[in-house]
């Protein structure tokens, strides 16, 4: 089912136009962080946790086995980014990797199965470890399975 609802794009430029730019050509543009095609990424829309509008926001592609990973890391700031209390109010979204988006259930990975996926997410995008070191909170890592 998808999300419905009204959209509120991000006050940050560069998030917005990553988003309409990969949006717009069914994910072939925009479709990588900072130029460097070794980092993918994908764009989750969420339901805002206080507003109830639909954000959008580019988050690394960590995939495995069709279930994604998506890491609050915020780069590292001792605060969660504000998506995270958007996934954890309203645990259902919508990923898009390519041309359509699909609904997803949410949950926060934890013990053993965190620790798989955290490095799984490090050898995707490696300055995760850098972050997490510059942070005394352990950053979240949601799981996003199919609905």
């Amino acid at each position: 089912m998808a999300l419905s609802g009204e959209y509120e794009p991000s006050p940050a430029q560069w998030v917005r136009d990553q988003v309409e730019a990969y949006e717009a050509s069914g994910g072939k543009e925009a479709n990588i962080l900072r130029g460097k095609p070794e980092w993918p990424i994908v764009v989750i829309t969420s339901k805002g946790a206080k507003s109830g509008k639909l954000r959008k926001n580019p988050v690394m592609r960590v995939e495995h086995d069709g279930v994604y990973a998506a890491v609050a890391s915020k780069g590292g700031s001792p605060e969660q980014p504000t998506w995270y209390y958007n996934f954890v109010a309203h645990p259902e979204v919508e990923l898009q990797d390519g041309p359509e988006p699909h609904t997803y259930k949410v949950r926060i990975a934890e013990g053993d199965e965190r620790a798989e996926w955290w490095e799984r997410a490090v050898q995707q995008y490696a300055p995760y470890a850098e972050y997490q070191e510059k942070t005394d909170r352990e950053i979240p890592v949601f799981l996003l399975e199919r609905a």
